[in-house]
C-alpha cells in the first residue's frame, strides 16, 4: 500500500460472542485478511453499542462473559477491500460492513509476514 489515492477503509461490525466453530470471528477475519495480503487490520473493542436487534451490548460487572461490540478495520486499495468483503460472504455472524475512501498520508514499507501473532513490526 502506497500513499496516495485509491485507498479505502473497510469496517466490519460484530461482537465478542460471535464465533465460527470454537473460534472468535474477529480472529478469523484478521487471519483471512493477512492471508490475502491486505495492508493492515485492527480490531477495536467498543464500550457500548447496539445493532439490528436493538439489544444494548455492554460490559456488565457480574457477567462471566462480555458481549461488547467490535469493529474490525481493514485498510488497502478499494478494489482489494471489495474483493475481500465478497470473500467473507460465507460468514453469517457479521453485522454491517462499510467501505469509505481514505487518503493515506503515510504508509510504512511492508514487512515480511514472519512477525508472529502479538508481535510488533514497527
Amino acid at each position: 500500500m502506497q500513499s496516495g489515492d485509491g485507498a479505502g477503509l473497510l469496517r466490519i461490525y460484530t461482537d465478542e460472542r460471535a464465533f465460527v466453530g470454537d473460534r472468535p470471528i474477529f480472529e478469523l477475519l484478521v487471519e483471512r485478511a493477512r492471508l490475502k495480503g491486505l495492508a493492515g487490520a485492527t480490531v477495536l473493542r467498543g464500550r457500548l453499542g447496539y445493532g439490528r436487534s436493538a439489544l444494548i451490548h455492554s460490559h456488565r460487572m457480574f457477567d462471566l462473559e462480555d458481549e461488547l461490540p467490535l469493529v474490525i478495520e481493514l485498510i488497502d486499495a478499494e478494489k482489494t477491500l471489495r474483493d475481500f468483503a465478497a470473500s467473507i460472504s460465507d460468514l453469517d455472524k457479521i453485522g454491517v460492513i462499510t467501505l469509505e475512501k481514505v487518503e493515506v498520508l503515510r504508509a510504512p514499507a511492508a514487512v515480511a509476514a514472519s512477525v508472529p501473532h502479538g508481535g510488533s513490526d514497527e
